[in-house]
């Protein structure tokens, strides 16, 4: 979707996740980040430039040139 021959581009973003960097072609929300890396039914915490973003504001949040984002799994125990 995002990924791809970014020579035929002339703008490309370099943002970081979980610590990997990674490349896209265009921007997009959060949520459809997390759609594309396979979290799109899983609880998970999202962190953008050390800032925790609310589930509700993943719809909105666009992913910008430069940002680290670090995606957490919730895991449950007792």
């Amino acid at each position: 979707m995002f990924k791809g021959d970014l020579r035929k581009y002339n703008y490309w973003m370099k943002i970081i996740i979980n610590g990997i960097e990674k490349n896209y072609t265009s921007s997009f929300t959060l949520e459809t980040l997390l759609i594309e890396l396979g979290y799109a039914n899983k609880k998970v915490a999202v962190e953008v430039n050390k800032e925790v973003i609310p589930r509700f504001e993943l719809r909105n949040k666009l992913v910008v040139e430069g940002d680290k984002i670090e995606i957490i799994n919730a895991i449950g125990g007792g």
